[in-house]
């Protein structure tokens, strides 16, 4: 069975994230968008486990499903599953910072587990080593290679993937805190990394330049920290609905199995480019070359993103040398895209009314964005919005690269066609 699964999220636990990241919230916007499994996030967090305990149940093996008494009405229903719900997988992200070498290291890494059983088990032997309950993604002095540890062996079945591996400030690879290299990241316990995960600010392409990454599956997810963020970035599949399935296809990067990945637009991610927000400075690697890594205007190093450290580890030029080469297709979420024509912010009512119709009159985000003929999306949205749906696509896009923590912009109209479009109201 084909389907889409988004792994990596928060839960209302975790500092900085919306409230409704609940069970039900995030089944409805798992229909909503189009996605079968969505990971829990936060396992680590015993208050998140008691209300996952409390709200779902078990369904195909290894995965989990809302139960009846707590399902909204709203949404469509989703066609992967027999009951027409998404389906959970219990994942969490967990945060080391330790000295190493020369440097001080922050790596993310995003965690798999088959049942509540091993969640229990590294819950307990993490709560050993710091606190556990004061964020849904802890921070611990561990060494990754130890924490790599932990999770194998409390249950050998989970599957442990370095999070957004790019990114400056906590990731295996990232300028300011990483390492060269996933074996000197993860030492002899390297092995049992069988996956990484791109983060919103490269795609896989990027990663197909370092020949170090060739025996790694490449994952993408969204990282969501409210619901309506869900699957910004996501895996494809075609398997059986089950854990065992699901992790078995990612860690073999089976073709017939793990079918590619949807991507951010990497210029869409907040550190594609070098650069100094507060300086209002962004730069490509060239720029940064020039000038020695320093912002002419507070004289300080510039934060290096994650094109310039990709270019920096790679070793190939020609991308057609990395063996599986996974597809992915590069997405804007819909309601960017209805934003960027109705000339108004993403979560304004006037976007929501527009989203909900095509919702309701196409079926999920994802059949929109993908899948629907486009005379279809015509039919149901107008003209603009299925030339911007087009283009989006076939790559037609004008890009402004994020950097130092600020979102890049990705737009498929130019100025001229954007003040045209103001001008035509969307159906309906």
């Amino acid at each position: 069975m084909k389907y889409l699964a988004d792994l990596h999220i928060h839960s209302h636990f975790s500092i900085a994230t919306s409230k409704e990241l609940v069970p039900e919230h995030l089944d409805l916007w798992g229909r909503i968008k189009g996605i079968t499994v969505v990971g829990t996030g936060d396992f680590t967090h015993p208050g998140w486990t008691t209300e996952l305990k409390e709200k779902i149940e078990p369904a195909e093996s290894g995965l989990f499903q809302l139960k009846p008494d707590f399902r909204l009405s709203q949404g469509p229903v989703h066609r992967n599953t027999t009951n027409g719900h998404i389906r959970f997988a219990l994942s969490a992200e967990i945060s080391t910072i330790y000295k190493k070498g020369d440097k001080t290291r922050k790596v993310h890494h995003l965690i798999l587990a088959p049942g509540f059983e091993a969640v229990e088990n590294i819950q307990q032997q993490l709560e050993k080593i710091g606190n556990i309950r004061s964020d849904g993604r802890p921070i611990l002095g561990l060494d990754s290679r130890d924490l790599l540890e932990i999770v194998m062996e409390a249950d050998e079945n989970c599957l442990f993937v370095p999070a957004h591996i790019w990114t400056p400030w906590f990731s295996a690879l990232g300028d300011k805190s990483g390492f060269d290299s996933i074996d000197e990241c993860y030492g002899d316990m390297a092995q049992h990394i069988h996956a990484i995960e791109t983060g919103l600010s490269s795609d896989p392409a990027m990663n197909w330049r370092c020949s170090f990454l060739d025996r790694f599956t490449i994952i993408s997810n969204s990282d969501a920290h409210s619901p309506q963020k869900l699957g910004r970035e996501a895996n494809c599949l075609d398997t059986e609905l089950s854990y065992d399935a699901l992790t078995q296809a990612i860690r073999t990067g089976d073709p017939n199995k793990f079918k590619g990945t949807l991507e951010f637009y990497p210029e869409e991610g907040k550190y594609h480019h070098d650069g100094h927000r507060k300086c209002n400075l962004s730069w490509h690697p060239k720029e940064t070359r020039k000038h020695d890594c320093l912002c002419p205007v507070c004289k300080k190093r510039v934060t290096v993103g994650v094109l310039n450290r990709v270019e920096q580890l790679a070793d190939r030029n020609d991308i057609t040398d990395r063996p599986n080469r996974h597809p992915f297709h590069a997405i804007i979420p819909l309601k960017e895209i209805l934003s960027e024509i109705l000339g108004v912010g993403p979560n304004t009512k006037k976007v929501s009314t527009q989203y909900n119709h095509l919702i309701h009159t196409l079926g999920s985000e994802f059949d929109v964005l993908l899948y629907k003929d486009i005379d279809h999306v015509r039919d149901a949205g107008g003209d603009t919005v299925a030339e911007g749906i087009r283009r989006m696509r076939s790559g037609e896009v004008h890009a402004q690269a994020g950097y130092d923590g600020k979102f890049g912009v990705i737009r498929v109209f130019t100025d001229k066609e954007q003040a045209q479009a103001k001008r035509k109201k969307p159906k309906p």
